[in-house]
């Protein structure tokens, strides 16, 4: 029996009605993301699972995944430079904390609230102080940090017109370089900086300049490549972000993970007896 006009029209009804997320279900039951490895205690990679990354940012999307009900799969891809080319091009989906500059912003829709609020700091060899109270004390000195990364908007213009910064894929390198006095100072955020530096056994030999030269949002950032980038998601993240902020969810997380980091970072230095 052939369908009927109010029969027809009714399903054309039914599912215009349908809410957005059961239309696009099919198309983002997984989503990948990624991030800075290097990053303690924000991210880092598991040492039980190098392919994987776990830290504060981790276990904060694995909360949302949670409540939202999809999936999300936070995987190693490489140093920060390669993470970052991978959610531009739409490979992976998602980037678990970055800072807002405009060249991401033309590629990466950006869900607000930040994660978190953190601070970026000049590095230098302990004992090697020089003059520094505001950005143009940087001037004449030669610095590192790595590649692709940014201190937000407003630094990032500063640095290219007027510093001498070189580049490195790792923090790890960055720091070497500094201890050899290849370069004056390192430029990096201070958590992730003294936790990778405590790991190293460096805690002693570097240490922070003050003020910080920038304190910058992290953000959840989609990639404008990626098939689950859509309005339904986009509002969802945002607004389950919201709510967990409000609950201070993520500086629980944070002090958790850093005492994770550091606990890690004990039982694997201890001798085997």
């Amino acid at each position: 029996m052939r369908d009927s006009p109010l029969r027809k029209s009714f399903v054309l009804l039914f599912f215009s009605c349908l809410p957005a997320f059961a239309l696009s279900a099919n198309k983002c039951e997984r989503l990948v993301a990624t991030g800075n490895p290097e990053y303690p205690p924000y991210l880092w990679r598991d040492p039980g699972n190098p392919h994987q990354l776990v830290g504060a940012n981790a276990d904060l999307l694995a909360q949302i995944a949670s409540e939202l009900g999809i999936r999300i799969d936070l995987i190693y891809t490489g140093p920060w430079s390669r993470a970052q080319e991978e959610v531009r091009t739409g490979r992976v989906d998602m980037v678990a904390g970055a800072f807002i500059t405009l060249a991401r912003l033309e590629t990466m829709d950006f869900i607000h609230p930040a994660t978190f609020l953190t601070p970026s700091v000049v590095w230098i060899r302990r004992g090697q102080e020089f003059s520094y109270s505001n950005w143009n004390d940087l001037r004449g000195h030669t610095g590192g940090t790595l590649v692709n990364n940014s201190f937000g908007q407003d630094f990032d213009k500063f640095a290219k017109d007027n510093l001498t910064l070189e580049t490195v894929p790792s923090l790890t390198q960055a720091y070497q370089k500094l201890l050899l006095q290849r370069t004056e100072y390192v430029l990096y955020e201070r958590y992730p900086g003294l936790a990778l530096a405590e790991a190293l056994g460096m805690a002693e030999d570097i240490e922070a300049l003050e003020p910080p030269i920038s304190s910058e949002g992290l953000f959840l950032a989609l990639s404008h490549n990626s098939a689950c980038n859509e309005p339904w998601l986009r509002g969802q993240l945002a607004k389950k972000m919201t709510e967990l902020t409000a609950a201070g969810v993520p500086d629980t997380l944070l002090r958790r993970n850093l005492e994770r980091w550091r606990m890690q970072q004990k039982s694997t230095s201890v001798p085997n007896e």
